[in-house]
């Protein structure tokens, strides 16, 4: 063999891993775009600092909610991925929401809100949330739903009616709208705890970064965590910034999962668009963070994330992984856990007259 050979031979053996890392990479940029480093603007709005404090206060504020005693934060927990961390059993969760919290984590770039999609964007979320009373819920299908809408509404003016009389939130109102003549008022709520909502973003994980370049920022076998995700068809719904929340799917594609994924009573986003197509069709979920969201589906059905991940390969895909091939997904899900948010504390007005009733 001439020498000219060998090292050309030598040359393609040393690149060759090189030359495999740079492919799945470029098909990799093609499905997924890395998380920002800035918060993304909301359209129609203008973040100002004062506007960010008080979207931060009315988010732990929970003197929101009708029992005076559940905040966002309580559901939304800032220091467990987003997520309250708890089964659908029992808790604010099961009585408020009647499906498994989605994390306020990267929320602000989904296509909808809640698992139905119910809300269009972070204020419309808000302002459907803050005000929910579990003594006032009736349970239908595709979630629990008010039973006297008046009584709701009465429920926000009582809101806008207490922080009117709370000298703190008066001042923090007026210098967050100094444009309003009225300024405390109940989109006004939704407003700023959107705008305080879209700053709750993660980037620079693991899978960003090696996005961006960075080929020591994958292991090995998240590496092939990521080809078979690739390769099963797993990105059909799971794609873009936030490697899901850009679509509805139906759940139980190729094989109808068992009740306590799938209850037959839950139709999903039917119940907001009656459309027989959209019957158990749900939002698929962000998968940013998902080490940190259990547990997972709309039910909270298991904590395991082995599981969930097995689960969506027979259902939706139609395919046994095995325990090596689940494993390296697995690998690959757990780097996409970012930067956390560091969120100090704000400390809340007093009330110095008694509650509205």
């Amino acid at each position: 063999m001439r020498l000219s050979s060998i090292v050309s031979l030598v040359a393609l053996l040393v690149s060759g891993p090189a030359f495999a890392e740079a492919g799945l990479r470029d098909r990799a940029k093609e499905l997924f775009e890395p998380i920002p480093t800035a918060p993304p603007a909301i359209p129609g709005e203008t973040a100002t600092p004062e506007k960010l404090a008080l979207g931060k206060m009315l988010f732990f504020e929970p003197r929101l909610s009708g029992s005076g005693d559940v905040s966002c934060a309580d559901c939304h927990n800032l220091s467990m991925g987003g997520v309250d961390g708890g089964a659908l059993s029992g808790g604010h969760n099961a009585q408020l929401a009647g499906r498994e919290v989605l994390t306020v984590l990267n929320a602000i770039f989904n296509k909808a809100q809640y698992w139905d999609g119910r809300a269009a964007n972070l204020s419309d979320q808000v302002v459907n949330s803050v005000m929910a009373n579990p003594k006032a819920m009736l349970k239908t299908r595709g979630g629990p739903m008010p039973i006297n809408p008046t009584e709701h509404a009465i429920a926000k003016q009582r809101a806008v009616e207490q922080f009117k009389k709370i000298p703190g939130y008066v001042a923090a109102f007026k210098q967050a709208f100094p444009e309003q003549s009225d300024p405390v008022a109940y989109d006004n709520i939704g407003r700023a705890i959107a705008l305080f909502e879209a700053t709750l973003i993660t980037p620079d994980a693991p899978f960003d970064r090696w996005l961006k370049g960075d080929d020591q920022a994958l292991s090995d076998a998240q590496k092939d965590g990521l080809k078979l995700f690739i390769d099963k068809g797993c990105v059909t719904c799971h794609n873009g910034v936030n490697v899901g929340g850009a679509m509805f799917a139906r759940f139980g594609v190729v094989k109808q999962p068992t009740a306590d994924f799938l209850p037959p009573d839950d139709w999903g986003r039917f119940a907001v668009t009656k459309a027989v197509a959209d019957k158990y069709a749900f939002k698929v979920p962000s998968l940013r963070n998902v080490e940190l969201t259990a547990p997972y589906f709309h039910t909270g059905a298991t904590f395991d994330l082995k599981k969930a991940v097995a689960v969506m390969g027979e259902s939706q895909l139609g395919v046994e992984l095995s325990a090596d091939e689940t494993d390296k997904i697995v690998a690959f899900l757990d780097s996409l856990t970012g930067r956390q948010p560091e969120v100090v504390l704000p400390i809340l007005p007093p009330r110095t007259a008694p509650p509205a009733l």
